[in-house]
């Protein structure tokens, strides 16, 4: 029923799986919890996700809870081969990945996840979604509701929405302060430096690093290659988030000024050609060039490919180098997928312990509330995020104030002034 790469490398996925298991204290508290009060009992979860050790954890709290889970990737480049074995024949998951697949692959994986029928489904990038409102529509009966992991997706379930398009709720999972925090700014911040060095075993210390867009993970990047010692410039449309940066002591940017003495390169939009190529044209010898959005689109290959005279793939694992007529070599990381997650191994555990708590209390509030809910996209119930953060605060021995009644009675009155 699977497809998987290889059986055999199930027991070596196990012993990641229990050592990321170590540094999420929050989901197995969650998953204790899921266990006792079975919230999903009988229900079916299709999902689309990066298939690695931290997602692993989220799809047994599910199954935990009662729930039959059928798990896709979402990007080729980042399944974990002995994860998927792991999750099929040691924890009972339906799981259809296979690491380096091609993009008919890719779709084929997410047609079959979807042949459980599921009442919920969870979403990395509206993929999923996309397949159910266009291909799938038979099944949109049977979905009850859905969460989105991230911000590509968010973007393309809001154009759903204001084209009428989607055709149940979806819960902005995204979009809760624990996970623009923890996941965007410190995961995405670490382990998108930790994908460029082990790809490129390159010092940034003294790098000029252009960091394209300054949102939560553009922000979390350019505060981390600071500290490593790195000059940061950042490129923006946003005026609002330029000036954020400008005051944050970064210097900002034209991405068409920003091309010409960058050393390294990254972009984390969730738009597409933000490095076109004009600007690829304009840069230096040696550039070194990374994405960390969703999808492989926001650095243009192709016109990459149109510049190349030639081409030397894995000059490095991950790393392929383009050379140009003029014999200038620009060097593109994990053929501009996720580099975090195609040349490293993505967040830390302890940062995906707050992401994936958010998503398996959500779809146990889903499991009852979507009568309620129009076919929008939602936020998460604050109680959520605000739970998710006490339960990590408590697993990190950090204790914080409570109001009085006096200030509770302060904070809900208009009448007592100075």
């Amino acid at each position: 029923m699977s497809d998987i790469s290889d059986a055999a490398l199930a027991y070596e996925g196990v012993k990641r799986i229990e050592w990321a298991d170590r540094s999420m204290p929050v989901l197995r508290q969650i998953r204790e919890r899921f266990a006792a009060e079975r919230p999903l009992d009988g229900l079916a979860i299709a999902a689309c996700m990066h298939v690695t050790t931290e997602t692993a954890g989220l799809i047994r709290t599910l199954q935990a809870g009662g729930a039959r889970v059928a798990l896709a990737a979402s990007n080729p480049l980042s399944t974990q081969d002995d994860t998927a074995a792991a999750l099929v024949h040691e924890y009972g998951a339906e799981v259809y990945a296979r690491a380096g697949t091609d993009r008919e692959g890719y779709y084929q994986h997410i047609h079959r996840a979807l042949e459980i029928g599921p009442d919920l489904v969870l979403d990395d990038g509206c993929d999923l979604v996309n397949i159910l409102h266009t291909e799938r529509t038979d099944l949109l009966g049977t979905v009850k509701a859905g969460c989105e992991e991230t911000t590509t997706g968010v973007i393309r379930l809001h154009q759903m929405a204001r084209e009428g398009a989607l055709r149940f709720p979806v819960v902005a999972v995204n979009d809760t302060d624990t996970k623009h925090m923890f996941d965007n700014r410190y995961g995405t911040g670490q382990s998108t430096l930790d994908g460029i060095i082990r790809a490129t075993n390159t010092l940034l210390a003294g790098k000029t690093i252009v960091v394209a867009g300054f949102g939560y993970c553009g922000r979390g990047l350019a505060e981390r290659a600071r500290g490593l010692g790195a000059r940061v410039v950042v490129t923006e449309i946003d005026p609002v988030k330029a000036l954020d940066a400008t005051l944050q002591g970064f210097e900002v940017q034209p991405m068409a000024v920003a091309a010409r003495h960058g050393d390294v390169f990254i972009t984390v939009t969730g738009n597409r050609d933000v490095i076109g190529a004009a600007h690829l044209a304009a840069m230096k010898d040696g550039a070194i060039l990374a994405n960390s959005g969703h999808f492989d689109v926001e650095i243009d290959v192709r016109a990459l490919d149109a510049l190349a005279v030639a081409v030397h793939r894995d000059v490095r694992p991950q790393a392929d180098e383009y050379v140009l007529s003029d014999g200038r070599r620009l060097v593109l990381l994990a053929e501009g997928r996720l580099v975090n997650l195609a040349a490293a191994e993505g967040h830390p555990p302890a940062v995906m312990d707050m992401s994936f708590a958010d998503q398996a209390l959500t779809c146990a509030w889903l499991a009852t509330a979507h009568p309620g809910l129009d076919a929008a996209v939602h936020e998460v119930p604050k109680e959520i995020d605000t739970e998710v953060a006490r339960l990590k605060l408590a697993s990190m021995g950090v204790d914080i104030d409570a109001l009085t009644f006096e200030q509770e009675d302060y904070l809900r009155s208009w009448r007592l002034g100075s």
